[in-house]
């Protein structure tokens, strides 16, 4: 585990000081939403993959989202099925594609206390669940994080993928001083009253989303949580690796722009 330091005066509201969720509670303690686009392959096995792992593992009742970001396959069908055969899974579409616009709806309309998300094709091992949420639930940080890049994490992955994470988390740390370690692993959770600030504050709906949250997060002087995990690399991934590596360097120079305006008093640069 890892907690990082508080970074410059915050730009979000204070959060009010933590507290541990009851024992028993009438509504989901744990939310946990999966982003798709065109997933029909992968979405029904692994969302009860998923559920069956929490049903067994999970003391607190939770709920599963299958929150769509207007898919063109049969995913949106097969989400509307498991929300009518399984009483835990819920289904949610989006007319617009962007796995952060996604993450902003589902959590946006969830009352659960904690809120999570995690990739569609399960590349981080659900045994890390538990450990990623229990840290939120007892109040004692505001987010939480898997880490392939800390001590005591398995990961499986080819070279170039391993050596662009490397890089990026790496870039982050320079352009922006952050102090958390990987900033992209799709398995991470954030207290509902974190949400709440930093949502209005993050402006991506794409995949610089979750970076964006953690560097918001960290200038607000908010506690985050890093969990080792294991990870294998789904290599039948739909994403374009080149294109998400572009737009994250936008991302970064963005908030760098931003950042260096609020230092010296001035408006930040939109993009």
């Amino acid at each position: 585990m890892t907690d990082i330091r508080p970074g410059r005066p915050p730009a979000a509201a204070p959060v009010p000081r933590r507290a541990p969720l009851p024992a028993r509670h009438d509504e989901p303690v744990l939310d946990v939403v999966v982003p798709v686009f065109n997933e029909e392959k992968d979405l029904e096995p692994n969302v009860r993959r998923l559920h069956a792992h929490l049903r067994d593992t999970f003391p607190y009742p939770y709920r599963i989202t299958v929150a769509d970001n207007a898919s063109t396959d049969r995913t949106p069908a097969i989400a509307t099925r498991l929300a009518a055969e399984l009483p835990e899974v819920a289904s949610l579409r989006l007319p617009e594609k962007g796995r952060g616009r996604a993450l902003r709806a589902a959590w946006s309309g969830s009352r659960a206390p904690v809120l999570a998300y995690l990739d569609v094709d399960l590349s981080t091992g659900l045994a890390a669940l538990l450990p990623l949420v229990a840290p939120l639930i007892s109040g004692h940080s505001d987010l939480a994080i898997g880490t392939r890049l800390a001590p005591g994490a398995r990961v499986v992955r080819g070279t170039k993928r391993e050596v662009i994470s490397r890089c990026y988390n790496i870039l982050l740390r320079c352009a922006l001083s952050v102090g958390f370690s990987d900033a992209q692993c799709g398995f991470k959770a954030v207290r509902r009253e974190a949400a709440e600030r930093l949502l209005p504050l993050v402006r991506d709906g794409e995949w610089f989303f979750d970076t964006e949250l953690l560097v918001r997060a960290e200038r607000a002087g908010l506690r985050i949580h890093e969990v080792p995990v294991d990870w294998v690399d789904d290599p039948d991934s739909s994403v374009d690796i080149v294109a998400t590596a572009l737009a994250d360097l936008r991302g970064i120079a963005r908030m760098r722009r931003e950042l260096a305006g609020r230092r010296t008093g001035g408006k930040a640069v939109a993009s």
